[in-house]
């Protein structure tokens, strides 16, 4: 775990409200749409996918996920351009299931606690392994929580 000065990053997302449960199939149809875009404008995506959580809601979730971008992207149908924030955020590397994550924020919010750190009530992760390809107990997952200050 450590803290981590990140630096402002363009995105090209699809933003929803949606139920928890139903995150894997939209994210996994949502990816694929945002990748058709991408295919049609010659975008290259410049790192792994990433989710971006801005409530604790999980009937009403509201989610943004993509794949960071060189520049900002003109919106599409439901693809547009986002942004991964910049400034100090605590961060875990979660080696395992995506279903087991809950344990790695447990563990950030503790540390944030302890630390007396204030997480701004964003997080977001970024997926560094294909779950298409990779076998759930080594997928690898690193997790954000930007700090206030």
């Amino acid at each position: 775990m450590e803290i981590r000065e990140t630096k402002k990053q363009p995105t090209m997302c699809i933003k929803v409200v949606t139920a928890v449960e139903n995150l894997p199939q939209l994210l996994g149809e949502g990816y694929g749409e945002i990748m058709q875009y991408a295919g049609k404008h010659g975008i290259q995506p410049t790192g792994a996918p990433y989710a971006m959580y801005f409530n604790e809601d999980m009937e009403n979730l509201q989610v943004e996920f993509g794949f960071p971008t060189a520049a900002p992207i003109e919106k599409e149908g439901r693809v547009e351009a986002g942004e991964l924030p910049a400034g100090k955020a605590l961060t875990d590397l979660h080696t395992g299931p995506y279903s087991s994550l809950e344990e790695t924020y447990n563990r950030i919010l503790a540390h944030a606690k302890e630390q007396r750190l204030v997480p701004t009530g964003v997080c977001y992760e970024l997926y560094l392994n294909d779950p298409a390809t990779t076998p759930p107990e080594e997928l690898k997952t690193e997790v954000f929580f930007p700090l206030m200050g």
